[in-house]
């Protein structure tokens, strides 16, 4: 399934270079620029440094003089506007358009207007669906690329996302022998301590044994109370010195 992500009229430089950014985090890699500000856009510092990495998509991105141009070979167009319009297409959250589009085969184009005007009524009846990110009502003016985050995210995940990479190893729970263990060396030091009285221990470790189990501690966790209780014993020993 084709996607296309197209900014029309964009003026600022940066935002052009976010948005190759935003569109490659997303998995996509099309952008195409209809009659933008500058011309040399895709080589301008402030574009470059705003892509952050994604110079790829930069270096593979269009630019055309007319929305025509920009749309060859696309079936389904989506326009981005937050100004109400008493015609043109039905306005719909994305989730709930892209949820209604996934599986129709469509090669999709995002239509995203200029930063100052955002999209001209001409442009916009030409779409098939109008996407209105839902903001608050009393402040919803969206950055161009984070408007562009957005959608690209949306899109993504109603084809399907992409698996959450753990950023931590997994955990290593520590194994019974290893709590039984970890509980022998605490109940000798809380002796040393004089905390617990081996004639009158009433059920102080088996409460202490739920309380570990309840946590679900790991092995690097037994480690440390093993090191808690050795530096117990330790300093009841030189007490008694």
């Amino acid at each position: 399934m084709k996607t296309r992500f197209v900014l029309i009229n964009t003026s600022h430089a940066g935002n052009v270079g976010a948005a190759a950014r935003a569109i490659k985090v997303m998995g996509f890699d099309e952008l195409v620029l209809v009659a933008p500000r500058w011309d040399n856009v895709l080589r301008r510092e402030e574009t470059i440094q705003r892509a952050s990495g994604a110079l790829d998509v930069l270096k593979n991105a269009r630019i055309v003089a007319t929305l025509d141009e920009a749309l060859d070979g696309m079936t389904h167009l989506c326009a981005t506007a937050m100004t109400p319009r008493d015609f043109g297409p039905p306005t719909l959250s994305p989730r709930t358009h892209f949820d209604a589009i996934k599986d129709a085969g469509h090669s999709v184009a995002f239509l995203f207007g200029s930063e100052r005007f955002g999209m001209q009524n001409e442009d916009v009846y030409r779409c098939h669906a109008c996407l209105s990110i839902p903001t608050n009502p009393a402040f919803g003016s969206l950055n161009l690329a984070s408007a562009i985050q957005v959608i690209a995210y949306e899109w993504r995940m109603a084809r399907g996302g992409f698996a959450v990479q753990d950023a931590t190893p997994p955990v290593q729970f520590a194994d019974a022998q290893q709590v039984a263990g970890m509980l022998d060396h605490l109940e000798r030091a809380l002796i040393d301590v004089e905390f617990l009285d081996p004639a009158a221990p009433r059920k102080l470790m088996p409460r202490l044994n739920q309380l570990v189990n309840r946590a679900q501690v790991t092995q690097e966790e037994v480690h440390i109370l093993r090191g808690v209780a050795k530096a117990m014993s330790q300093a009841a020993l030189k007490t008694k010195e």
